[in-house]
Formats: C-alpha cells, sequence, structure tokens
C-alpha cells in the first residue's frame, strides 16, 4: 500500500452525507484510491486497517461483511463510472453504526428501487440488512458525482 492508500481527509470536498447518517460523536476515516486494476484491493487493505482502529475484529463476520461491501461498491466505480480516476472510500462510525461511503465523478445514481439492484448492489443491500443497515445514494454537493452509502449497525 502506498503513502496514497492511507486513511486520511478525502482529496477533495465531499458531502458529509455519512456524517448526516450517522449522530455524534463520529470518528471519520477517507482513502482516496486510483481506479486501477488494483483498486479494491488497496481499498479492502486501507478499509481492513480503518476497522482495526475501531475496534472491528480483523476477521470477524461483521468485518468480512464490510470488506465485500467495498469490493463491490469500488468494483461498481471500475463499471459504472470507467472515466473516474479516482474512488473515494470513507468509514464514518459512531452511535453504534458504521457507514462505508464509496464517492466517485459520475452523478448518475444507481437504481436502489425493489428488484432494480444489480447483482453487486444485491449483495451489498443483503449484507447492510443482515446487520441492521441498509444503502442509499446521493449526489455531492455541487451534483458532480455521487456517493453511495452503507450502514451497518456495530455488533456488540
Amino acid at each position: 500500500m502506498t503513502g496514497r492508500d492511507r486513511f486520511r481527509p478525502c482529496r477533495r470536498v465531499r458531502p458529509a452525507a455519512a456524517v448526516s447518517a450517522v449522530p455524534p460523536p463520529v470518528a471519520r476515516y477517507c482513502v482516496s484510491v486510483e481506479m486501477a486494476p488494483e483498486a479494491v484491493t488497496r481499498a479492502r487493505e486501507a478499509v481492513t486497517k480503518g476497522l482495526a482502529e475501531v475496534g472491528v475484529m480483523e476477521d470477524s463476520a461483521f468485518a468480512d461483511a464490510v470488506l465485500l461491501v467495498v469490493s463491490e461498491l469500488v468494483a461498481n466505480v471500475g463499471r459504472h463510472a470507467p472515466r473516474c480516476p479516482i474512488a473515494d472510500v470513507e468509514l464514518t462510525v459512531g452511535a453504534g453504526h458504521l457507514v462505508v461511503g464509496v464517492a466517485d465523478d459520475e452523478p448518475r445514481l444507481p437504481a436502489l428501487g425493489p428488484g432494480e439492484l444489480g447483482a453487486g448492489l444485491q449483495v451489498v443491500a443483503e449484507l447492510a440488512a443482515a446487520h441492521g443497515g441498509g444503502i442509499g445514494a446521493k449526489l455531492t454537493v455541487n451534483r458532480d458525482g455521487k456517493v453511495v452509502l452503507v450502514r451497518f449497525r456495530m455488533p456488540s
């Protein structure tokens, strides 16, 4: 992992969409991942470190669910926003919830209605539901991109 892939403030101003979904106190971690063939691996490595920082056991079923969600969302950036050079992956933790946000430069929102989800987002929605959460998407503040948000209830 390069220094560029460590958790730090996002590369540009994105809406604090995940923060509004989690009441204070809040911890936020963000990594910008270059959309290259190894983007999913780099995002997973960075999120694994971020999960450890917030007390999530690395080999737990919960960590596995979060990492699979990150994998699917970053892969979707490559599929559905092919001209996007970088994806921002963010973890927001607070009030017993963890929100994963993946932002890209494509302003087209994914279809999230019943029967509209693609296979990857269906897996994401099922994992979120299994952990007391859900899935959503918002346009960025300047409407020049979007962020897909997946909320989980933290295990007790």
